[in-house]
């Protein structure tokens, strides 16, 4: 394994755990509601960062951005679309299956989807290179794909256990076939990010790169225009959730406690432009080995918040073990998607 190798892991890896441990501003909240840290957190992370980034770097960034053909831009933010459209699904898909079943099933859906499709349908500019699954390298990230999912049902087992010990079983409401429809809609749509970074940065970097840019200001010039879509799903929602409880007065009242949400913003921006370098690091394999650690470590970030702010607190045995050993095998599932991209 070579040192860039080696280094495009650690990167995105880096984001994995950057992106799952921003929940910890979500706990760390409490005068504002779930919709207040919607707002400021993805305005700040898709809007406001990616954006001051590129117009610092870039003396001329529209006349970049109309070399870029059209239909990258489009395919971009058509993805980014579905991923706003699975952050609402998710939520309600809470309140009617619960959270274990909906993370198990949408991490499932989106890790294997988002591995696996850059593989079969090329993406662009260095991942059009990547090799078939029916290949050496194939084979490696297969196995990685099928131990990771290994993983997440373990996981997922694990918070059932945890939550009937603490007796905390989430009350659902609405019918449990429309809500499992959902999550697998979901599930597929989460893989959003990845495919309008994959399937769009080519062209758009290429472009920024003709401006003499770095690759890391290139990549957020990616995120900047490719994810204006998700960034308009989700901040219209949380825009309508305000409106919907009447909680806008709650941001002037609490203007002291936004900061919260928008260094969750200011994270998360960092948590997907690591993931687009990492992946661009990794090489031809990058979009598929990238997406598959990032995920990985992603659910590792999220477990380590919930044991640091007391989630675990008083629960012993089968469900703890479960987890650790979930950990354990995330982990070795890394390393099998690390193997397989030395193979390219």
């Amino acid at each position: 394994m070579n040192a860039s190798t080696v280094l495009g892991v650690l990167v995105v890896a880096l984001a994995g755990l950057s992106m799952g441990s921003g929940a910890w501003t979500l706990k760390a909240i409490r005068k504002l509601q779930v919709e207040h840290w919607l707002f400021i957190g993805m305005l700040i992370g898709l809007v406001v960062v990616p954006w001051a980034v590129v117009l610092v770097y870039y003396p001329d960034p529209a006349a970049a951005y109309a070399t870029v053909p059209r239909w990258a831009l489009i395919r971009s933010n058509i993805f980014a679309c579905g991923w706003g459209v699975a952050n609402v699904l998710c939520f309600l898909c809470f309140v009617r299956i619960g959270v274990a079943l909906t993370g198990g099933i949408l991490g499932g859906l989106g890790l294997s989807l988002g591995v696996m499709v850059p593989m079969i349908f090329k993406a662009s500019g260095l991942f059009a290179r990547s090799p078939d699954l029916n290949s050496p390298a194939g084979y490696w990230v297969l196995f990685g794909v099928a131990v990771m999912l290994g993983a997440v049902v373990l996981a997922s087992f694990a918070g059932f256990g945890r939550d009937k010990v603490l007796k905390q079983l989430q009350k659902t409401s609405g019918g449990f076939l429309g809500g499992l429809i959902m999550v697998v809609i979901a599930g597929i749509l989460s893989t959003g990010p990845n495919f309008a970074f994959a399937y769009s940065q080519g062209p758009i970097v290429a472009a920024m790169k003709a401006q003499r840019a770095g690759d890391v200001p290139a990549t957020f010039a990616v995120w900047a225009v490719g994810m204006l879509g998700g960034a308009l799903v989700n901040v219209g929602y949380a825009m309508y959730l305000m409106t919907r409880n009447k909680s806008w007065k709650g941001l002037a009242v609490n203007w002291k406690e936004t900061i919260i949400p928008a260094i969750g913003g200011v994270q998360f921006c960092l948590a997907i432009t690591l993931l687009g370098h990492g992946s661009l690091m990794l090489g031809a394999l990058g979009a598929s080995v990238g997406w598959g650690i990032y995920q990985a470590m992603q659910i590792l970030g999220n477990q380590g918040v919930g044991f640091i702010s007391g989630e675990w607190r008083g629960v012993v045995g089968t469900p703890r073990n479960q987890m650790y050993t979930a950990i354990v095998i995330l982990i070795a599932a890394s390393s099998i998607l690390a193997i397989g991209n030395s193979f390219v």
